[in-house]
């Protein structure tokens, strides 16, 4: 199977997005905020939104099931206060339930928390527990910065973070560390603020203890890992200085890295800097660079073309690049599939 661990439900029919919208204005004018059972959204639309488009690409491309979350840039914690992102969360979490419902063989929910800056993070526990065990989700989307870019909130080495942790693990789930739209105008949201937050997620962690305290606890770090390929022998040299284990054993236990890194050079150098068994495949496919790369006549996204042309990469190294580290990183994907025969 190839499975691609970094899909966001970005095709959404455009009543979810006027939802959203009515919802926001209702921040200033609460005789405008709309209910949850104001959004009609038919099974027919999100069918159509899906075969048009993601599954579109998928048979194209050949990948077989994407881990499929809500839009990133969507989520946007920063609005309004935790009920609002509690209602929107669920909202959004319940749209890719039905598309994983109705399309069983290629898509598999992980979950938007309902995060909100300065709010405790066991408010977000119990939307992790329902989108587990009611919807069956295998993952969640963890944003280190609610607040859209000025970064307010403890490192994720703080022990604000644990009771979240401490329920990842009692569900044996891992969090793609993902950041939301920058409202900060210094940082470019899909250019600047998610490449800074997986770099600055990976040194957070490489400067704590963390998973000394929790050594089953996983993060994906998406988008190749921001800086962190390209820059390992500072992060090296820095855990050295700071009297840090070997980072092989300090990290990579427990930190892996997917493939949204839209061209072959950046594919080559992630797999020669970070061991085979920390790559998992992605595309972020409909996602952030959805163009046609005129040097080669293909789209950026497609990342599956980069994987097959990595020089360094046997075959053993492709299949745990499309299939094998995704099962062992997301185990409840993996009895998923089991359950399937698969």
């Amino acid at each position: 199977m190839i499975i691609d661990c970094h899909g966001h439900y970005t095709t959404a029919p455009k009543a979810l997005e006027d939802w959203r919208n009515r919802q926001v204005a209702g921040l200033k004018d609460p005789a405008r905020t709309p209910s949850p059972a104001e959004l009609k959204i038919s099974d027919d639309e999100l069918r159509e939104s899906i075969e048009q488009n993601q599954l579109r690409k998928m048979r194209e491309r050949g990948s077989d099931l994407t881990i499929f979350s809500p839009r990133a840039s969507f989520m946007a914690h920063h609005i309004g206060d935790f009920n609002t992102s509690a209602t929107w969360a669920a909202i959004c979490n319940e749209l890719c339930h039905r598309v994983a419902r109705l399309f069983p063989d290629h898509f598999i929910g992980a979950a938007m928390l309902p995060q909100s800056p300065a709010v405790d993070i066991r408010s977000c526990i119990p939307e992790l527990e329902r989108c587990v065990r009611d919807y069956g989700f295998v993952g969640i989307n963890l944003n280190p910065d609610p607040s859209g870019g000025h970064w307010t909130s403890p490192p994720l080495s703080d022990r604000y973070w644990y009771p979240l942790y401490e329920k990842m693990v009692e569900h044996d789930i891992p969090a793609m560390v993902h950041v939301s739209t920058s409202c900060n105008a210094c940082f470019h949201t899909t250019g600047a603020h998610y490449l800074n937050a997986d770099t600055t997620a990976f040194m957070q962690c490489l400067t704590s203890d963390l998973f000394s305290d929790f050594p089953r606890l996983r993060f994906v770090i998406p988008h190749g890992g921001g800086a962190v390929p390209y820059h390992w022998g500072r992060f090296r040299g820095l855990a050295q200085e700071l009297k840090k284990p070997l980072l092989k054993d300090h990290l990579l236990n427990n930190i892996f890295f997917d493939t949204c890194v839209y061209h072959q050079p950046g594919i080559d150098l992630l797999t020669k800097v970070i061991p085979v068994d920390n790559i998992l495949f992605a595309s972020e496919m409909i996602g952030a660079v959805r163009g046609i790369d005129p040097e080669t006549g293909f789209a950026f996204d497609d990342t599956q073309r980069y994987i097959a042309a990595a020089p360094l990469l046997s075959t053993e190294d492709r299949h745990k690049i499309y299939e094998g580290n995704a099962r062992r990183v997301y185990p409840r994907l993996d009895a998923a599939l089991k359950a399937k025969g698969m």
